[in-house]
């Protein structure tokens, strides 16, 4: 392909841009949607219809004195709000938005990075990730902030391997570990959401907890342990943790879409158009979530992951390779 460095450096840096974009008026549209649904406005005052309101926060937050408690290790109490920024950015960069371009002579991919193991890749920089958290908080020399991180590094890790194991099914079905190739194949043949519904169903349970989102976001518990993790973190190194975290919950849409959906693929429309509605449908139903589900106990999160998901993507991946060589 004739596709300078150039070329991946400025999508690098529009993707970024789209994605911070993105996440922040993912906050504006969550407190708007579970408003209505809770039948109050929501933001408001921030300009029109409240559109200013992601702009008020990032001030605030950037406004806000920079503290840190008197024992915390400084060095990593400081990096790892910067680490889960960086790493859920970085994830995003694999996943394919589009079929590819010529324009003016040259080659544009529609995606960042096609690694050859992308998916691998994806799933790397998410447990790399898990050290944000888990640092972040044991650096911070509080009982509640460690007590928080101790829960959210068990909750990712045991659910990780229920996310992991509910997409070997789609690998083996495309055979390729590529997201560009995987989209490719559901083009020729069919959405994989057609004979994969059951890893899809456990791929959308496991990376809900994930990303922490309700009912899963027990490693907050706000009712328990003040709020976890970040419970010394303030200013703008609170406001990374929460730009990765929704940052994360945009990648999980984009990666749900791309393994089961047929990625950025639909009639009539282009690519980007098709990956941008499907990215938006996700991102509702997860706030669709939050409004409608409550928090589950702790005891019931863990045992649900272990003694549930865990089995049935195991099954569902078992089978899938079976019916494959059989087919073969």
């Amino acid at each position: 392909m004739n596709e300078p460095w150039w070329i991946d450096a400025i999508k690098a840096l529009v993707i970024a841009n789209l994605v911070l974009f993105g996440f922040a008026y993912a906050t504006w549209l969550e407190r708007k949607v579970i408003g209505r649904m809770q039948l109050r406005y929501g933001p408001n005052r921030a300009g029109p219809f409240g559109l200013g309101q992601p702009i008020a926060d990032l001030v605030k937050l950037l406004r806000k004195e920079s503290f840190l408690p008197a024992n915390a290790i400084d060095v990593l109490y400081i990096a790892m709000p910067a680490l889960a920024g960086f790493t859920a950015l970085a994830a995003f960069s694999v996943i394919p938005f589009g079929p590819g371009w010529e324009i003016y002579g040259y080659d544009v991919s529609g995606v960042v990075v096609d690694a050859p193991i992308s998916l691998v890749l994806l799933l790397a920089l998410s447990s790399i990730g898990i050290y944000a958290f888990m640092i972040g908080g044991w650096a911070s020399e509080s009982k509640y902030s460690l007590l928080g991180s101790m829960r959210t590094c068990a909750q990712l890790v045991s659910y990780e391997v229920s996310l992991a194991l509910s997409v070997l099914g789609v690998v083996i079905m495309a055979q390729s570990l590529s997201l560009v190739d995987i989209v490719a194949k559901q083009q020729a043949t069919l959405w994989f959401i057609v004979p994969q519904f059951v890893g899809f169903v456990v791929f959308f349970i496991a990376g809900i907890a994930e990303t922490n989102r309700p009912p899963f976001d027990l490693p907050e518990a706000e009712t328990e342990l003040v709020a976890g993790y970040h419970t010394e973190y303030g200013g703008m190194r609170f406001g990374l943790y929460s730009t990765a975290e929704y940052i994360n919950m945009i990648t999980l849409s984009g990666l749900a879409i791309t393994l089961f959906f047929g990625g950025w693929g639909g009639p009539w429309l282009p690519g980007p158009i098709w990956f941008l509605l499907k990215l938006a449908a996700f991102v509702f139903v997860f706030i669709w979530l939050r409004a409608t589900l409550p928090r589950l106990r702790y005891d019931q999160l863990m045992r649900f992951g272990w003694k549930v998901l865990l089995p049935v993507a195991t099954v569902n991946a078992v089978v899938t390779a079976a019916l494959v060589v059989a087919i073969d």
